[in-house]
């Protein structure tokens, strides 16, 4: 990672993707031009993230595409504007915009965006459930689920509508089954294997 933007600098895009690839022991995130670093998630974070994609990239047509920790410009202002990115545990996202990405450069925009993961980590919990809920809605992500690890492990799935913004029908701890962006079928029980 390149050096640090000077306090009270408000980041662009550009001047994000110039910060160069993140260090292993931290996550960085863009909020309306500021700069956020955390902690790398923890192991059990991690293992039912990846079991979460092992289970989703099946299901996924052949125009979807589930990319985990990955960039993700949420288009709020103008390029030149002070950005936000967000890095979601997991996003699906249409293929073209993978491709978009490999041909032209740049990290993945909302507008291609179907869903959007976070799985809540500690310290993480009113940024899941309210600021990124309100950023994604913002963007105009028509799905955004959540998980979060305390036992038991669940699922709160949000869909997006004109008047509401997100709304939801409540958490799901066992099997979680949905239509759309496209048919899923999620075995939280599966998630978390841990003895």
């Amino acid at each position: 990672m390149t050096a640090l933007p000077e306090p009270g600098q408000l980041l662009t895009i550009a001047d994000y993707m110039a910060l160069g690839e993140d260090d292993e022991r931290c996550r960085r995130e863009l909020q309306e031009g500021v700069l956020n670093i955390s902690p790398s998630p923890t192991p059990d974070h991690n293992i039912v993230s990846g079991d979460l994609y092992v289970q989703v990239k099946p299901q996924l047509p052949p125009d979807l595409v589930a990319v985990p920790d990955v960039d993700l410009n949420l288009q709020l202002v103008p390029e030149d504007g002070p950005a936000t990115v967000r890095r979601p545990d997991l996003v699906v996202v249409e293929r073209s915009e993978r491709k978009r990405v490999r041909s032209e450069g740049g990290i993945l925009r909302a507008h291609a965006a179907r869903l959007v993961v976070e799985i809540v980590s500690p310290g993480s919990r009113r940024t899941d459930y309210v600021t990124k809920r309100s950023e994604y809605a913002d963007a105009g992500i028509p799905h955004y689920w959540i998980i979060d690890l305390n036992p038991p492990l669940s699922l709160a799935a949000f869909r997006l509508t004109e008047e509401l913004g997100y709304v939801d029908d409540g958490e799901v701890t066992d099997v979680f089954m949905t239509t759309s962006p496209c048919p899923l079928t999620i075995h939280l029980d599966q998630l978390d294997q841990l003895d």
